[in-house]
């Protein structure tokens, strides 16, 4: 076990990332990608490793140093916070440049992680939440974005005699997906008030619109009490980003927490069985690891946890997948 990170670390890490950046250390729109250790001797995967910047949040670092050290970790794809977002652009900062640097690394920017109540029961509250929710899908697109995941907030638990309701709501935000070029992936909480993978699909095929999906994490669907046997009747095709983390054995999956997620192949999700599952149902979207572990974040420091999410993620997808490529 590492020593305990220190502030004075945390900070060096933001610091030397942002010392880079205005550097021009092969960040700029017409720079190639950096080669880092990941790009030797790899072998290409059917899905992109990605990162969803929850993992790198106890460090504090602008949205534009985050870009920068996902992409000089090797990664594939990340997932940006629209907050992280906003204070950038508040603080001076332009979608453009983040767009660019996007561009530098070749990073697919799998989702836009937005919270608004879009699904409240209060009227009034869904009307602010569209408005907020149109302003963000917009910031999404200027990024070169097409998702953002719009988890069921407003309502504490669902109503069965509802779900045209729920489905009328999505459909709602679908819409603004339309006019925007940006589709909100209704997403799965294992503790919220939509926790069921079955729930899940009522809503998306019922609402009967073409561009209609849901946004899954491997964590999540345990701690709703899912069955994983039958997670292969959706189409992979249509989900373009599944959040990547891995749960222990105990305490029970009903008295999970957030910060419990581990990395892959540190916990018991059944990834040799999912993956291959998940593979012949057609998915190759990314696999987005989304952590928000305080012993991880008390014992490395940003660098450290990146280049650990990518190698255990990239080694546990090759070797779920290891009898099929």
């Amino acid at each position: 076990m590492k020593n305990k990170i220190t502030r004075r670390k945390a900070i060096s890490t933001s610091v030397k990332a942002s010392m880079l950046a205005l550097g021009g250390y092969a960040f700029t729109a017409q720079a190639q990608r950096p080669k880092t250790t990941n790009d030797e001797n790899r072998d290409k995967l059917p899905m992109r490793v990605s990162l969803n910047t929850s993992t790198l949040m106890h460090y504090k670092l602008a949205a534009d140093v985050q870009i920068d050290m996902v992409g000089q970790a090797g990664f594939n794809g990340i997932e940006l916070w629209m907050r992280d977002i906003k204070a950038y652009l508040k603080n001076g900062g332009t979608a453009e440049a983040l767009k660019q640097k996007l561009e530098s690394y070749q990073l697919t920017l799998e989702n836009i992680i937005g919270f608004s109540k879009w699904c409240s029961d209060d009227a009034d509250e869904r009307k602010i939440a569209l408005e907020q929710l149109r302003e963000e899908m917009n910031i999404t697109a200027s990024l070169g974005g097409q998702y953002i995941a719009t988890p069921v907030q407003g309502i504490t638990a669902l109503d069965p005699n509802k779900y045209d309701v729920y489905t009328a709501r999505y459909n709602t935000i679908l819409a603004l997906g339309d006019e925007t070029g940006v589709t909100p992936l209704i997403e799965l909480w294992g503790m919220g008030a939509l926790h069921k993978v079955a729930d899940c699909a009522h809503i998306v095929i019922a609402t009967g619109h073409p561009k209609a999906t849901m946004l899954l994490d491997f964590y999540h669907i345990y701690r709703g009490g899912n069955d994983w046997d039958t997670i292969d009747i959706l189409n992979g095709k249509r989900l373009p980003v599944i959040h990547m983390n891995d749960y222990p054995a105990s305490p029970a999956y009903d008295q999970l927490k957030d910060s419990d997620r581990v990395l892959p192949g540190e916990g018991v999700c059944p990834f040799d069985t999912v993956i291959p599952k998940l593979y012949h149902a057609g998915f190759r979207g990314g696999l987005s690891v989304e952590l928000f572990n305080k012993g991880y974040w008390d014992t490395m420091d940003a660098e450290t946890l990146l280049k650990h999410s990518y190698e255990k993620t990239y080694a546990m997808v090759k070797k779920s997948l290891s009898n099929i490529l």
